[in-house]
């Protein structure tokens, strides 16, 4: 048997998840991405309340390790890394985009998908997943421009989802480009988490950091 915890802190909202063997126990979230860090631990124990599941019968932590916000990766990790010290169990790092890919193929079937992740102005931070789940492009960040991915586009439909897909939306004219409204449930983490901890897919964890995709800048250092 598996008891997993998921933790996801990178966007708007904020998701703690437990799970026993693949299925949903509960979920918590927090839709306030200010207070995410004083949200979390608060959070987790009356989730570990109302499942009468204890901290020592966790198997294993999960934790989107991004791309994200800079400060909600930072959240998150650190929390997942105290947890697997204490407890002694592995952690596993998800990825928000293969998130993203992964859970809109789960339901909707075939498709090139590129999600997306607002990453300001006209950046994102992006992917591409053909509909088996494979990566055909890695995790980048792009400012996005009208033929960005017209080597997909002008051979087959391609599906753009996720927070930072609208403003692709607004330069992209073509019969063969789709923005479906999406986001991943509880359940699709849950899911995700649960295939990687059968693989062992476990991170090393005094090595993993959070996943940025691009430098962090820090407006102080940049100054001086």
């Amino acid at each position: 048997m598996s008891c997993l915890l998921t933790i996801d802190t990178s966007l708007e909202t904020a998701l703690l998840c437990i799970s026993r063997d693949g299925e949903l126990l509960k979920a918590s979230s927090n839709h306030s991405q200010k207070d995410h860090a004083s949200w979390l631990q608060p959070a987790l124990e009356k989730l570990l309340q109302d499942t009468g599941i204890l901290l020592s019968e966790l198997n294993a932590i999960a934790v989107v390790a991004g791309p994200g916000s800079y400060t909600g990766l930072r959240v998150g990790m650190a929390s997942a890394k105290g947890l697997c010290y204490a407890l002694k169990v592995p952690m596993i790092l998800l990825d928000n985009l293969y998130i993203l890919a992964a859970s809109y193929l789960h339901h909707n079937g075939k498709g090139i998908v590129c999600p997306m992740i607002d990453a300001r102005r006209m950046e994102v931070f992006t992917a591409a997943y053909d509909s088996s789940k494979n990566r055909l492009m890695a995790p980048t960040a792009l400012v996005l421009e009208a033929d960005s991915f017209n080597n997909w586009i002008n051979v087959e439909p391609v599906f753009f989802i996720g927070n930072g897909a609208a403003k692709y939306k607004v330069l992209l004219k073509s019969a063969n480009a789709f923005f479906p409204d999406w986001q991943p449930g509880p359940m699709d983490f849950v899911r995700i988490t649960q295939e990687m901890y059968d693989r062992s897919e476990f991170a090393e964890l005094a090595y993993s950091e959070p996943f940025y995709v691009k430098a962090f800048y820090d407006p102080v250092k940049a100054k001086s």
